[in-house]
C-alpha cells in the first residue's frame, strides 16, 4: 500500500483503449490511492474500444487540483476528444507547473500536445503520431516507458508493466525525501 492517502484523475472519453485505461486504475487501487474516473461529463457511462464501460465521477470543473496528486491519460481515441475541452488542457497544466504526476500512454499524448506542456521534454508515445509529438517540440524515445521529471510516457498496451512500475516507482518516492514536489525533483 505504498500510495494510501494519494489521490489521481484517470481521464475518460468514449472510445479509450480498455487497457490503458483500467489496468493502471487497478494497479493505483491495489497500492491504496484513490482514483476517480473524470470525463467531460460527470456521471456518463464511456465505453471503451473494446466494449468495457467506464463511468466518470466528476469532470476537471468539479475538482480541487491541489487535491490532486496526478493525472493519467489513457490512449485510443479518446484523447482526440479530450484534448478539445479547455478544462481538461487547464488541468494537465496546472498539474504541469505543480511538479505532479502526468502520465500519458499511446494516443495520449495527443491531450499533452494540446495543453502546450511538450517542448523540451522526452517522451515516447505510439509511433503514429510521434511526428506530433516531435512537432510539439518534444524528443521522442522508442522505449517502453519514459520518465522526464513528472512527466511518464508509454508506448501501448504492452508497455502497461513498465509504465506503471514508473509510476509507482515515481509516486511511492514524491516527497518522502524532503525535497519537495517541484518541476525537477524526481
Amino acid at each position: 500500500m505504498s500510495l494510501k492517502g494519494k489521490k489521481y484523475v484517470m481521464l475518460v472519453e468514449q472510445d479509450f483503449e480498455d487497457l490503458e485505461l483500467w489496468y493502471p486504475v487497478i494497479r493505483l487501487r491495489e497500492e491504496g490511492a484513490e482514483v476517480k474516473l473524470l470525463g467531460r461529463e460527470k456521471g456518463r457511462t464511456y465505453t471503451g474500444k473494446h466494449g468495457v464501460p467506464a463511468q466518470s465521477d466528476c469532470t476537471a470543473n468539479d475538482i480541487s487540483y491541489e487535491d490532486i496528486d496526478g493525472v493519467l491519460v489513457p490512449g485510443g481515441w479518446a484523447p482526440d476528444k479530450l484534448r478539445r475541452d479547455k478544462g481538461i488542457l487547464e488541468l494537465i497544466k496546472d498539474m504541469d507547473k505543480q511538479g505532479k504526476l502526468i502520465a500519458a500512454i499511446c494516443h495520449a499524448g495527443w491531450v499533452l500536445s494540446s495543453a502546450g506542456i511538450l517542448a523540451g521534454r522526452k517522451m515516447t508515445c505510439v509511433s503514429s503520431i510521434k511526428d506530433d509529438m516531435v512537432n510539439a517540440g518534444a524528443s521522442y524515445l522508442d522505449s517502453e516507458a519514459v520518465v522526464d521529471s513528472n512527466l511518464i510516457t508509454s508506448r501501448t498496451p504492452k508497455d502497461l508493466p513498465a509504465y506503471m512500475k514508473e509510476i509507482i516507482k515515481r509516486e511511492s518516492k514524491r516527497c518522502d525525501d524532503g525535497t519537495g514536489c517541484s518541476r525537477g525533483n524526481k
